[in-house]
């Protein structure tokens, strides 16, 4: 299947760029290089610079085998939401496991996909640009599968408009719920955006869906509560599209699930898969984690299904990220200032966690324990700590992130790490290129 969803020579091409001063995470003793002699070298950890993002190579492996197989074993397919990590080499990765395609956010992010050759695509989002519109029927046209979403009957219009005489588009009907995002905010206005979709000659209805994460945040019973009461209205909505015979394919989707509910979204939409037969098509179970793969020490980590109860359980994925920074100031008691700031982490989803503390990057570490981040300026954190501890400028500390989606985002490429020994050991056995 993998082969025929991506160029996997386009894909391997990336290990012959030559690496320079854009790639942040590359010292210049190692410009000159290509990403793959610098995936190759069994670099030690030590021999990079700070501040510094790193990849878990075994995390990363143990995190999307772990969902693909729970997939498979559900029932249900897996379309990676492809924007979390813009890596070519991780969606590459994803397909060979069995997943359908690649999920994505906007127009930008699909030509990338494009550029590499992937081949079936979701756009979890409307088509509202007239360039990009146009691009995704030329590229449907081409041999390229591009299911968009929309939610809106003047986006139908919008989309016949372009399309007049320029090609066809598959569509998903987006059910919203009440203080979400996108998506039809009633089951009424979903059903006409259906019935405009299925009598225009430029679009095909293809499925119903939507994104659940926007309606809660916590996975106690009212944030629970709020997500399966969306699914069920998705699940009406497909029941509903399907008997009034508004579909038009023979493979229909329903689709929902981030990485924080996909258990929700399996258990109330997996019961609507069918196989095709007697007239009746196929209905097939689309879930689009995209966290998943990198994991974290903080957001996902609380409320990932795997990890709610125990997030170092050993069904738990793990987290494939983390930094590492110098200290190159301690102007106060109990204060020091760290060089990596909002430029090189993520903050959206929580501060930075300081984990270990050394003298040396790849030396012996530490636990850093009884200090926080309380704050990070565009190149800068405040890291706080109690008496008594010992912090000095040059010591290098590695941090726990929250939010992958925000973090890869900020480096072009990636050290992945063989953190199989003790982290002095450990030594750079990859390479992930992003194009955020």
């Amino acid at each position: 299947m993998s082969q025929k969803s991506y160029d996997l020579v386009k894909v391997q091409s990336l290990r012959e760029e030559a690496l320079d001063f854009r790639h942040k995470a590359v010292p210049a003793a190692l410009h000159g290089l290509s990403a793959g002699e610098f995936a190759t070298k069994a670099l030690p950890l030590g021999g990079l610079q700070t501040p510094l993002l790193t990849l878990d190579a075994d995390a990363l492996d143990l995190n999307a085998r772990r969902l693909a197989g729970w997939c498979a074993e559900h029932g249900v397919l897996l379309a990676p939401h492809g924007k979390t990590t813009m890596s070519p080499e991780l969606w590459a990765r994803q397909m060979d496991l069995g997943a359908w395609g690649i999920t994505l956010a906007n127009a930008a992010q699909l030509r990338v996909a494009r550029a590499f050759g992937f081949t079936r695509l979701m756009l979890a989002n409307s088509l509202t640009d007239p360039q990009a519109i146009r691009w995704a029927a030329d590229q449907a046209a081409g041999g390229a599968r591009i299911v968009s979403w929309v939610d809106k009957l003047e986006t139908v219009a919008l989309l016949e408009s372009e399309l007049s005489g320029h090609g066809v588009l598959e569509v998903i009907v987006e059910r919203g719920g009440t203080g979400g995002r996108t998506g039809a905010r009633s089951h009424e206005e979903a059903m006409a955006i259906a019935r405009a979709v299925h009598a225009s000659p430029a679009l095909r209805l293809t499925g119903a869906g939507g994104y659940e994460g926007a309606l809660a945040h916590t996975w106690d019973d009212a944030g629970l509560a709020a997500v399966r009461g969306y699914l069920a209205d998705v699940a009406r909505l497909h029941a509903e599209l399907l008997a009034e015979g508004l579909y038009d394919t023979e493979q229909i989707m329903v689709t929902a699930g981030g990485s924080a509910y996909f258990d929700d979204v399996v258990d109330v939409l997996a019961p609507l898969r069918t196989e095709a037969g007697d007239g009746t098509p196929a209905v097939d179970v689309v879930i689009r984690s995209g966290a998943y793969i990198i994991h974290d020490d903080g957001f996902y980590r609380g409320i990932s299904p795997f990890s709610r109860r125990d997030p170092d359980g050993p069904e738990a994925f793990r987290s494939a990220m983390h930094a590492w920074v110098r200290v190159v100031s301690q102007p106060e008691p109990g204060l020091a200032i760290l060089e990596g700031g909002k430029r090189d982490l993520p903050f959206d989803e929580g501060l930075p966690v300081p984990q270990l503390i050394g003298d040396a990057l790849g030396g012996p570490a530490a636990p850093l324990e009884g200090a926080e981040i309380t704050a990070v300026n565009d190149q800068h954190a405040f890291l706080r700590f109690p008496e008594g501890l010992d912090v000095k400028p040059g010591q290098v500390i590695r941090l726990g992130l929250s939010h992958p989606c925000t973090a890869l985002d900020k480096w072009t490429l990636i050290p992945v790490l063989d953190t199989s020994s003790e982290p002095e050991r450990s030594t750079v056995v990859g390479a992930v290129r992003t194009f955020f």
